[in-house]
């Protein structure tokens, strides 16, 4: 985002059914099998322009799959760790990360489901697309995350609001941004919500065509 997670990255191939035969773990290395890269390499742009405004400092990425956002984050000047369910995904962000020589990007195979943080050590968790077709306890990994962040840190959620504009018929489950606000801020005393908005981003239809994608932002910091 396991005996129940983990979780995809931003640039999504075609929708296609899960297999509810296989576990979280066999579903994402399945999906990681081939002998191509899955994502793109490149950073969800929304997040980007979102973090851009921020001061570098410690970070965590989840559901980092092949590191694209990790990748630029420590390109910007941030200690991020990277977590994912599946080994090869980390695996092709540790190579990525050696390659492009970052050593401000690290990455860890991690079952989201039973992750506990460290409370209080960092100052950014993002989560570009935490969604899954299959067991992904998204809120409560989100809610754990949280423990993580320091006194002004933030949590920078990018999720997908709509299907893209030209999907007809689409299964998964979109995220509303107003509810998951109310879902993870805390006390207003210690919580400010800086950003709850969904915002259109162009894209690229199967068939060339111009669409647009529809993202769901939620920035909440630490007081």
């Amino acid at each position: 985002m396991t005996a129940h997670h983990h979780a995809p990255h931003a640039h999504a191939p075609a929708h296609a059914e899960p297999n509810t035969t296989l576990s979280p773990v066999e579903h994402w290395e399945q999906r990681y099998s081939g002998s191509e890269r899955v994502w793109s390499g490149r950073a969800n742009e929304t997040m980007a322009s979102v973090v851009a405004e921020l001061a570098p400092g410690a970070a965590i990425d989840l559901g980092c799959g092949e590191g694209g956002d990790v990748l630029w984050l420590a390109e910007q000047g941030w200690a991020v760790r990277g977590l994912d369910i599946s080994a090869t995904a980390v695996g092709r962000a540790r190579e990525e990360a050696a390659a492009r020589g970052l050593d401000g990007a690290s990455f860890e195979v991690a079952d989201l489901d039973a992750w506990e943080p460290e409370p209080a050590t960092v100052d950014l968790v993002t989560a570009s697309f935490f969604q899954s077709d299959v067991a992904l306890d998204r809120t409560a990994i989100l809610r754990r995350a949280m423990t993580a962040l320091r006194p002004g840190g933030r949590l920078v959620a990018v999720s997908h609001a709509a299907p893209p504009s030209w999907a007809r018929d689409h299964p998964a489950t979109m995220v509303s941004v107003q509810e998951e606000a109310a879902q993870l801020a805390g006390p207003a005393e210690e919580w400010e919500i800086e950003r709850v908005e969904e915002r259109p981003r162009a894209a690229v239809a199967p068939d060339g065509s111009a669409g647009e994608h529809l993202d769901a932002v939620l920035v909440l910091r630490r007081r």
